[in-house]
């Protein structure tokens, strides 16, 4: 179950994604709104669960598939020596925009600190 969120329909095929990784369980695409030279998402595939709060102790492993798979990618295209930043937001002040969990990959350029309030 994909949910029918904007992330369920790229799953889905039902509209185009810049898609960069794919394995049976996890799904990478560009964002379309890049915060760094290198900004990826990288989703569940066979799952819908909108928040992290929603997570349950067995999702344990499929969040660690999210984290192997964006490591296996920053290695893959050559920025895990020089650094990356991954982060999962949260409902929405923490950001969080589409409600079906995901993990920003992000890297290219020497990033800043983070977590100042808008």
């Amino acid at each position: 179950m994909t949910g029918d969120t904007l992330f369920g329909k790229i799953i889905r095929r039902e509209i185009p994604a810049d898609i960069v990784y794919e394995d049976d369980d996890v799904l990478a695409f560009r964002d379309i709104a890049p915060q760094a030279p290198v900004h990826v998402l990288f989703i569940p595939k066979n799952v819908h669960i909108p928040t992290l709060d929603d997570l349950r102790p067995n999702d344990a492993g499929l969040v660690g598939k999210l984290v192997l798979a964006a490591a296996e990618y920053a290695r893959r295209e050559g920025f895990a020596q020089d650094g990356y930043r991954v982060v999962m937001n949260c409902r929405d002040d923490a950001g969080q925009t589409v409600f079906h969990i995901h993990l920003h990959l992000l890297a290219g350029a020497q990033l800043g600190h983070f977590g100042t309030p808008r």
